[in-house]
């Protein structure tokens, strides 16, 4: 299976530099890794002491964050590493404050994974809910490294717990802990003899509960909203704003105002939603010196600012289930007590099924159910507040995970 699985890995390879020069995403992927031992060499000292954090993409490093700064806070003298697999993640954290070395991760190839461990020797390594790469994992194990996995969620169907998939079952022995999210997880790896699990619960609980502790003020976003009642569509889609510019354009009302943070903001797809929306909107790109209050919607074509832009809103939309392209996170707002609805696609993510359980968020499937859920919780100002207090206090009771992971590690 070993040698399957290697040859899969090959082929992968060849596959992406085929199509590289036709996809900027895949592109900055092979560049990226072709660059990650070189940046390494020229960072760090054989002397050097260092820890290793791995995350698929930006979801996985948000989740990890909390965790991660804990770390960077107590290995002072330590450099971290910090290594994606997919462009989005890399792009835009690969400044992050909490990592001296941000790099793709290497093809996973024995080679590689040789190299890799003979530029760095991480007393500690953490990798984020997933991404479960064998060659690197096993590499770190024969060598003696310790390696942590935190906020992992498993599903039956996943090739750990199939016949095929020894290879990649052998690499989750790799770690000496593993952190799972729920109780399923940890009976899965029961199933298949891993029993160094403790359900610690999600990380990103923790991660958005630190965001109350910041500076979430946005003057622009204040003035915009002029203490009116403000809906929020965050990390949005095409299928998704279809819903918001079909509601603004027959049914707006000049007391109610419209955030629409799109999950692509690419100029194109940016202006073509401006064209549709029939009312006064403005973009944070061509904010500066125009009367914010007076506009209806503002359309925010930027990223990093969403997380604070939740919490100016009396009612937000989560995009990402109306289609098939993941529902994005949730709990961001959900924190600042604010009711939410989705689309109906969301099956694959727990946090949605107990806030829709707890009568916090709604899923709707089309334009009517969208249309009737939004104007109940515009005009009834009871239900909105009391979906928005079980949203907060869900938060509240899931917290901890970071606190056990840290306890383990005895810091």
């Amino acid at each position: 299976m070993s040698l399957i699985y290697n040859l899969l890995i090959y082929l992968t390879h060849l596959g992406l530099k085929c199509v590289a020069p036709f996809n900027k995403k895949i592109k900055l992927g092979i560049v990226g890794r072709s660059k990650a031992f070189n940046i390494l060499k020229s960072n760090l000292n054989k002397q050097d002491k260092t820890l290793w954090f791995h995350c698929a993409s930006l979801g996985e490093y948000e989740q990890g964050l909390p965790v991660f700064q804990a770390l960077r806070k107590h290995y002072k003298k330590h450099k971290i590493i910090l290594s994606f697999f997919s462009p989005s993640g890399y792009q835009i954290r690969k400044d992050s404050p909490i990592a001296d070395v941000v790099i793709y991760l290497p093809l996973d190839t024995k080679k590689n994974a040789k190299t890799f461990f003979n530029i760095i020797k991480p007393e500690l390594t953490i990798f984020v809910k997933y991404d479960i790469w064998p060659n690197f994992l096993n590499e770190l194990k024969l060598r003696g490294l310790r390696a942590i996995l935190i906020s992992a969620a498993f599903r039956e169907n996943q090739p750990f717990f199939k016949l095929y998939g020894k290879t990649l079952r052998n690499a989750l022995f790799s770690f000496e802990h593993i952190f799972t999210q729920n109780e399923t997880s940890k009976t899965l790896l029961k199933s298949i003899n891993y029993n160094n699990v403790t359900v610690s619960g999600d990380t990103r609980f923790d991660r958005v509960s630190n965001q109350l502790n910041t500076n979430n003020s946005l003057s622009f976003i204040e003035k915009f909203k002029n203490n009116k009642l403000c809906i929020v569509a965050g990390s949005s889609w095409p299928e998704d704003e279809n819903l918001f510019v079909n509601f603004i354009n027959s049914e707006t009302s000049k007391n109610i105002k419209f955030i629409i943070a799109p999950h692509n903001i690419k100029p194109a797809q940016i202006k073509l939603l401006e064209e549709k929306i029939n009312t006064k909107t403005i973009l944070f790109s061509n904010k500066e010196n125009q009367k914010l209050s007076s506009a209806q919607v503002f359309i925010v074509d930027t990223i990093g600012i969403l997380s604070k832009v939740y919490s100016y809103a009396d009612i937000a939309y989560v995009g990402g289930a109306m289609g098939n392209t993941g529902l994005h996170n949730t709990l961001e707002p959900a924190v600042f007590g604010i009711p939410i609805i989705i689309g109906n696609n969301h099956s694959k993510f727990p946090e949605a099924k107990s806030m829709i359980d707890n009568n916090g968020m709604f899923s709707v499937s089309n334009q009517k159910e969208f249309n009737t859920i939004l104007n109940e919780l515009i005009k009834n100002e009871s239900k909105r507040v009391n979906s928005g207090k079980k949203n907060s206090n869900y938060i509240k009771k899931n917290e901890g995970a970071v606190i056990q992971i840290l306890d383990y590690l005895r810091i």
